[in-house]
């Protein structure tokens, strides 16, 4: 793929693919993050490829706003996840959502692929419990042949744009810092 945009573009599909299935798959099951929770992203070990990020290194750069982030990034490279904003008010914490990268998107309603070809919902302990009907009634339909979204098959979409960037996966920070200076270095040369 030539274009950083063209790319840009692929990952995006990627994306609403993704969202919508997730959308599906939440009406079917009922299945829901709790208000203004976002837990899962305050593991500090959180890993990501740099071209999940790649759309919101290019919105970056579009506002101005790629070497603020760039300094944020450097400075603050060993905490959680720098587009979480735990002073947040409404349904999660994610500053920016309509960018957020795979994994983001994934974790609470996808499934992965176990050592016996079953999918197994991959959810927060606190769906688990608090939701605890829901969910077994999810993985049983899963079990069933319920469309889930699973996780290998996005990673391996992303890795039909571009190999190289989505076989290495970094913490999140160090994710979307790579991603900035990759569009920063495109657009220098341009």
């Amino acid at each position: 793929m030539d274009s950083l945009e063209e790319k840009v573009k692929s990952i995006e599909a990627v994306f609403d693919k993704l969202d919508r299935a997730i959308d599906e798959f939440q009406s079917v099951t009922s299945l829901h993050c709790k208000f203004g929770c976002g837990k899962c992203c305050f593991k500090p070990d959180i890993e990501a490829t740099s071209l999940e990020f790649l759309p919101f290194a290019l919105h970056l750069y579009k506002s101005n706003l790629a070497e603020e982030w760039l300094s944020k990034l450097n400075e603050r490279a060993e905490e959680i996840c720098l587009i979480l904003n735990p002073t947040q008010a409404g349904t999660g914490l994610c500053s920016q959502y309509a960018h957020r990268g795979l994994i983001c998107r994934l974790f609470g309603y996808s499934a992965r692929t176990n050592k016996y070809a079953k999918r197994e919902l991959v959810t927060c302990k606190i769906i688990k419990t608090e939701q605890a009907s829901a969910f077994a009634l999810a993985e049983g339909n899963i079990a069933l042949g319920l469309e889930v979204p699973v996780m290998n098959e996005y990673y391996m979409q992303l890795a039909s744009i571009d190999f190289d960037m989505a076989r290495e996966f970094y913490p999140i920070n160090k994710a979307i810092r790579r991603a900035i200076e990759l569009v920063q270095h495109f657009y220098a040369y341009r």
